[in-house]
């Protein structure tokens, strides 16, 4: 009896073609949608009772927003962190999109001299570039930052095993990655030195031994100490590192190419030309973060050591493309052109609070007829990205309080939004601050905002 309730209840489940065709359009590649759809037809024939045909749609339905919400797509950032790990970190700027363009719609010479006519070499134009603007012997790029740190404790550790490090620089990176798993990945053994809070110069100099591969300095740019704290600075480490004949190797993130403090931030950001005057035999750094460009890892220093590391086969492995390389180039040249005010993330760090107050007066005339309060209020915004911790930026925030549902559902709504437009709550407010977010996307701010009182309406008065 039992399996014969059971057969009719399969026999209820409707076919792929069926519920396809009640779908309606959507835009995603049709094999995918019928994928989904046999997926969730198959767990519901696993169940002793099949839902009514209307609820198996709405079902698929779900799934398939979920699915689409899922892929790469353009959001609003109203968080106020600027570079947003989660969203991509920095968002690139228009010479290099228009680059980007050019390079990767057609062929281009990425391995090819036009003098010669011969196999030429990848990255020759960027490296020559990034060692002029490091203040560097020599420097080349690998897919990132973690990247360029496996490469070069691969390269220095094949006869001696360890690496010198504080142990108040044994920091943990996005995605739970800790410094000292990538090192020992890498196949080194650590050497701590020190302890959480204090490092002395003595506690370097007592470390170094027959088996010392390098001396590492991490910078901790995503947090810092106060207090009873204590670390030799770079250049009594490379100092000693000389005159030990033991290459001293700095790790500092973020790749912040000015003085930041300049910018009105709390913070200085150490820079490669700084660490490498300093005595720095190579430094490593982020192509994403504070430089602005695309991902990748950039490795600048003595002419030496980045040639050896190039010779590496690792290194092929852990090559950039031609579409980094194309932004990469661009990013470079603004720099080298003192035109940073053109890099987005650095535009928005120097963005005028007057002006942002006018932007909030605008959008907040707009949205007077709708059902929410709306008031203009202050923010404190992030750089993010594992930068200056210590710092924060005066901003200028829309604040919202929706009349007819709760600040988590607005949230939902603005996320559903097309593009989908991200904020946070505070004092019980949803805020969205204006120097995360680019003037052209005031109006579909306005638009998301309009769309979600909408909803919010429509299923109230369901």
């Amino acid at each position: 009896m039992h399996d014969q309730v059971k057969s009719r209840s399969r026999r209820r489940v409707p076919a792929v073609s069926k519920v396809l065709d009640a779908l309606g359009h959507y835009d995603l590649p049709r094999p995918l949608i019928v994928d989904l759809i046999r997926r969730e037809l198959s767990v519901i024939r696993a169940k002793p009772e099949t839902p009514e045909f209307e609820s198996i749609v709405d079902l698929v339905r779900g799934s398939l927003d979920q699915l689409r919400a899922r892929r790469l797509q353009p959001v609003v950032n109203g968080t106020g962190i600027i570079i947003h790990t989660n969203f991509g970190r920095a968002p690139l700027a228009p010479e290099s999109i228009r680059t980007l363009i050019d390079i990767g719609s057609t062929y281009s010479n990425l391995e090819y001299d036009l003098v010669t006519g011969e196999r030429g070499c990848r990255g020759a134009y960027i490296e020559n570039a990034l060692a002029l603007l490091c203040g560097a012997e020599s420097a080349t790029i690998v897919n990132n930052c973690a990247a360029a740190l496996v490469l070069i404790v691969r390269h220095f550790t094949k006869i001696k095993s360890e690496i010198v490090i504080s142990r108040g620089e044994m920091v943990q990176i996005g995605g739970g990655f800790r410094i000292g798993e990538i090192i020992e990945a890498a196949g080194a053994k650590l050497r701590e030195i020190g302890a959480t809070n204090k490092t002395t110069f003595n506690d370097y100099a007592k470390a170094i031994g027959r088996d010392t591969a390098l001396i590492l300095k991490v910078h901790r740019s995503n947090f810092f100490m106060s207090g009873f704290v204590e670390s030799p600075s770079s250049a009594a480490i490379a100092a000693l590192a000389g005159k030990k004949r033991v290459p001293f190797v700095e790790d500092l993130g973020s790749g912040a190419m000015f003085a930041t403090e300049h910018l009105g931030l709390a913070e200085h950001e150490p820079t490669p030309a700084e660490a490498l005057k300093d005595g720095a035999d190579l430094v490593c750094f982020s192509g994403d973060k504070l430089f602005g460009g695309p991902q990748a890892g950039i490795i600048a220093g003595k002419k030496r050591f980045v040639a050896a590391l190039k010779r590496e086969p690792l290194f092929r492995a852990l090559r950039c493309d031609k579409l980094v390389f194309a932004v990469l180039q661009s990013t470079v040249d603004l720099h080298l052109n003192q035109s940073t005010s053109e890099i987005p993330a650095i535009a928005l760090l120097q963005g005028s609070e007057n002006e942002m107050r006018a932007r909030a007066a605008a959008i907040a005339g707009r949205l007077e007829a709708l059902p929410v309060r709306i008031a203009i209020g202050c923010g404190a915004v992030k750089v993010g990205g594992g930068a200056l911790p210590k710092s924060t930026m005066s901003s200028v925030t829309i604040d919202i309080v929706p009349e007819n549902c709760s600040l988590a559902d607005f949230a939902v709504r603005l996320r559903a939004s097309n593009p989908p437009v991200i904020g946070y709550v505070a004092n019980e407010r949803f805020k969205l601050d204006l120097r995360t977010i680019f003037p052209q996307q005031d109006d579909a701010v306005v638009d998301a905002i309009r769309a979600a009182c909408a909803a919010t309406v429509a299923s109230r008065e369901l």
